[in-house]
């Protein structure tokens, strides 16, 4: 029957209902990790509220502050010199408690059932970042609250990372670039900037609601989530994602991931589910050992942890900088901070593309960390220079710091969580890439920290720090960027020869 058809009508008739459900899978990862970033950047924002100095304000007739007291307006306990140190507590204490969970989240992801486990993931996290919000109307002035709530919202949020990763793995196999996965990995830049305007309503005014709306927003996600994700092609008749080997591919290094008969050559997540479904065979979930003795998987963790302390860094004490160095109120340095995540959403897409065409992930993110220590010391001299200089400085910084750490916690983690050494085992993805990320995770943690401990010392001392942080994770890069200049060597010698003969 289907030789009759003609050409066209049997393609809408086999693939328009799989092509359906892949964009919709696609597009509602893509929502549900928009809404965990959402919810992590309001603390960015409300910080300039949380200690502003108060002296062009008209102080209330009934308040008990002293006259010469400048910080009358800010909340408390933030209202104290060391305010700073006490941010940075905040922060610290939804990165510690990240980067411990996202090391145990991704055992539990192979374990249990996507949908159970994301569902409650984000209607927790939802709750806690309301909670913190409430503290404005509950009048709450006790810093051990505010710590808490974060920790717990810390754990929580580690659901979200290795439940996408190996839900989108599940459902698209190879063929898909580095632009789908450069796209589909915007969520995070997407979502610090949805986050960074809705906390920009509400920051001068109510700043509970700052987090309040983006906890209700996030929880809701997470009831449709629980109503409408498919883990596996195969729970709604949809035929499994099509993966086939290059010839000869046996013979390659048997160190490279494009070996495994159950990966992408191109790296993406969507090739880690080729044996997954197989019922012949049930492989058992990798160890934790056993995912690090993975070639790669410990230089591009180490990487990701330097490159991610530049990032979030950024993330959580750009609009502070912007409202310190430019003087500009807490809604516009919110608003104007966006800018460095739609370099990142750039960065991304133009990470995957390079790296695609050039088969080289470690030498693009090389590339790209190196170029970013100069724009990060130039932004810092002359970004503020001037509006025009401001944003174009901005978006470069962020197309270049977010660009490396987008394509490691994608495309690379999809290489390195189907590895030929093990020989097809899909549920290794969740594992990986929850490794690679647990360790950015720790330099997420650490940027924060140290700008908290070394910004009172001058930002210049700040940037500083992330320079180097910028040139260590390159140093980690090296031994995979000379194995991939080899690899392109060797295939422009089999090129010529072949040119020859």
């Amino acid at each position: 029957m289907r030789a009759s058809l003609a050409p066209g009508i049997w393609f809408l008739r086999a693939f328009s209902r799989d092509s359906w459900f892949r964009g919709f899978i696609l597009l509602l990862t893509f929502l549900v990790y928009t809404c965990y970033h959402m919810s992590r950047k309001p603390i960015s924002v409300v910080k300039s509220r949380l200690h502003q100095n108060c002296s062009d304000l008209i102080k209330p007739i009934n308040d008990t502050h002293t006259i010469n007291d400048t910080t009358w307006c800010s909340w408390a306990p933030f209202d104290k010199d060391n305010y700073k140190e006490l941010l940075g507590a905040v922060d610290n204490a939804f990165l510690v408690a990240y980067a411990i969970g996202m090391f145990i989240s991704g055992i539990f992801g192979e374990r249990l059932p996507i949908r159970y486990y994301l569902s409650a993931g984000m209607l927790l996290s939802g709750l806690f970042t309301a909670l913190f919000g409430m503290g404005y109307f509950w009048n709450v002035h006790m810093l051990w609250y505010f710590v808490l709530i974060q920790i717990c919202n810390g754990l929580v949020q580690t659901t979200g990372w290795p439940s996408v990763v190996t839900c989108v793995g599940n459902w698209f196999g190879k063929g898909r670039r580095g632009l789908i996965m450069g796209i589909w990995n915007s969520h995070t830049s997407v979502g610090n900037i949805v986050g960074s305007l809705l906390a920009g309503i509400w920051v001068n005014e109510q700043w509970g609601l700052s987090f309040v709306v983006p906890g209700v927003i996030t929880a809701a996600m997470g009831a449709f989530t629980f109503l409408f994700l498919v883990e596996y092609p195969e729970d709604v008749d949809c035929a499994p994602p099509q993966h086939h080997s290059s010839p000869g591919e046996d013979e390659d290094n048997p160190e490279d991931p494009a070996n495994d008969p159950c990966s992408d050559r191109e790296g993406h997540l969507d090739a880690a589910t080729k044996c997954s479904k197989d019922p012949s065979a049930k492989p058992a979930a990798i160890s934790f050992l056993g995912a690090l003795r993975i070639p790669g998987v410990i230089e591009f963790s180490l990487c990701l942890l330097f490159a991610k302390l530049v990032s979030y860094t950024f993330l959580y004490w750009l609009p502070l900088y912007i409202f310190n160095v430019a003087h500009f109120d807490a809604k516009e340095a919110g608003d104007l901070s966006t800018l460095f995540d739609v370099g990142g959403i750039i960065g991304g897409i133009l990470a995957g593309l390079i790296s695609d065409y050039t088969s080289g992930r470690a030498t693009t993110c090389c590339i790209m960390l190196i170029l970013a220590a100069p724009m990060m010391f130039l932004y810092n001299y002359s970004g503020q220079s001037g509006m025009t200089s401001s944003i174009v400085m901005l978006i470069i910084c962020g197309a270049l710091v977010n660009g490396p750490y987008a394509l490691i916690t994608t495309a690379v983690s999809a290489d390195l969580g189907t590895h030929q050494s093990l020989k097809g085992n899909a549920k290794a993805l969740s594992t990986v890439s929850a490794i690679i990320d647990g360790t950015g995770s720790v330099g997420a943690a650490l940027g924060p920290l140290l700008a908290g401990l070394i910004s009172p010392t001058g930002w210049n001392n700040v940037f500083y720090m992330l320079i180097s942080a910028d040139i260590l994770a390159c140093l980690f890069l090296c031994r995979l960027v000379y194995k991939e200049i080899l690899a392109w060597k060797t295939s422009l010698s089999s090129g010529r020869g072949y040119r020859e003969i």
